[in-house]
């Protein structure tokens, strides 16, 4: 058993200023007022926020490793992840060849090797083929192919696909969106030209995400508005937002906020394989990308990816519109524990939920993380490390 009390319980539904969780068996057992069993270890989390684990939907890549250059990194890259507070994540796969896509569903259905413990990937982001050659961005255009269900025989949740992004309008969309949402995939849009009415018939077909809202995709128009503007007005559809003030202005950001609010609006990283590196020249699938103090961009400028942290993510929502700590940690919690089917599971700090959670700073800084009631990323301890 482990008991973590003098905390700051911060969850979508709560606030606690001065509670106690308990927690046994991987899951929480008890939260708020509860008391300390003998022999538990003890924690005392005295002037930090506890906050359920952060889930990332869409992640490249990291530490120098790309998943779809290297599938099988993606152990590795778990490992780590804790340190932005990430307890779970969706390895993503950009367009390439079927066996890269197939490689990284058996990498995750095999699972997590000796002794590796630490992020739990939910599944594969499939990021393409399906896409729009009009609209790229850093795919290789060699390997888009128009959507067809036959090549997606095997994309089940339980074989390791959980989400999977296209362009609605191509031609074979509506019946690749309507297969992969009957067997539970989330189907979400971009790199894509659709218009509004091509979206909405996305929708409903059974789209209902937006991956990296207003990139690679036209610009919202007034009189033309198009996938943007159609998965901003819907109200059944969420969107993943890139929050580093440079996929986006802070301003937009600030706009979307209010359209979506924290249930409606997830941020994602989209990071590549240099998030927790130093300037220089990385891999994203087929492409080299070369990475400053703030950005991932391919040779001919176009961004390619992000180099920004979840917690990174969630400060900065918060100081580009103001929202509350509670607000800005639903976006990477209960929204996107909510969009894979994991609202009784995951998300939440409550009893009966999986004990991902983590400790952070009064200015939102990781303290530590833990996995299944695990403690894998102590901050002092890493620092200590390094020392």
């Amino acid at each position: 058993m482990l008991y973590l009390h003098h905390a700051a319980i911060v969850t979508p539904s709560q606030r606690i200023d001065d509670g106690a969780v308990l927690i046994g068996d991987a899951r929480i057992v008890a939260v708020g007022d509860a008391a300390c069993p003998p022999g538990a270890q003890v924690i005392d989390a005295s002037g930090l926020f506890l906050a359920p684990g952060f889930v990332d939907l869409q992640l490249n890549g990291a530490f120098g490793l790309d998943f779809t250059a290297a599938p099988e990194t993606i152990w590795d890259v778990a490992a780590r992840l804790p340190q932005y507070g990430v307890t779970a994540f969706l390895p993503t796969i950009v367009t390439s060849p079927p066996e890269i896509s197939e490689a990284a569903q058996a990498a995750l259905l095999k699972g997590a090797p000796s002794g590796v413990v630490g992020a739990t990937p939910l599944g594969l982001h499939v990021e393409g083929p399906f896409l729009n050659p009009a609209k790229r961005g850093a795919h290789n255009p060699n390997y888009l192919r128009l959507p067809d269900v036959k090549a997606v025989e095997d994309w089940w949740p339980d074989r390791g696909v959980r989400l999977v992004t296209l362009a609605p309008e191509l031609p074979g969309a509506l019946e690749m969106i309507r297969c992969l949402a009957e067997r539970g995939v989330i189907v979400s849009a971009a790199h894509s030209m659709a218009t509004a009415e091509e979206a909405q018939a996305g929708f409903e077909a059974g789209l209902r995400y937006g991956t990296h809202l207003f990139n690679t995709m036209p610009a919202l128009d007034p009189r033309a508005p198009g996938l943007a503007g159609a998965l901003l007005a819907d109200g059944r559809v969420s969107v993943g937002l890139i929050a580093d003030g440079i996929h986006l202005h802070p301003a937009v950001v600030a706009l979307t906020w209010q359209a979506k609010g924290p249930h409606r609006l997830n941020l994602v990283t989209d990071a590549m394989a240099a998030l927790g590196m130093p300037s220089g020249h990385y891999q994203l699938g087929d492409f080299e990308v070369t990475v400053d103090a703030s950005s991932a961009r391919l040779a001919d400028g176009r961004l390619a990816g992000s180099i920004l942290s979840l917690d990174q993510a969630v400060r900065n929502l918060i100081a580009f519109t103001g929202c509350s700590i509670s607000d800005a940690l639903s976006t990477v919690t209960t929204t996107p524990a909510r969009m894979l089917g994991l609202s009784h599971g995951r998300g939440q700090i409550a009893p009966g939920f999986i004990a991902d959670l983590v400790l952070l700073t009064r200015d939102l800084r990781v303290a530590a993380a833990m996995v299944s009631g695990r403690i894998v990323f102590n901050r002092e301890d890493a620092k200590n490390a390094k020392s």
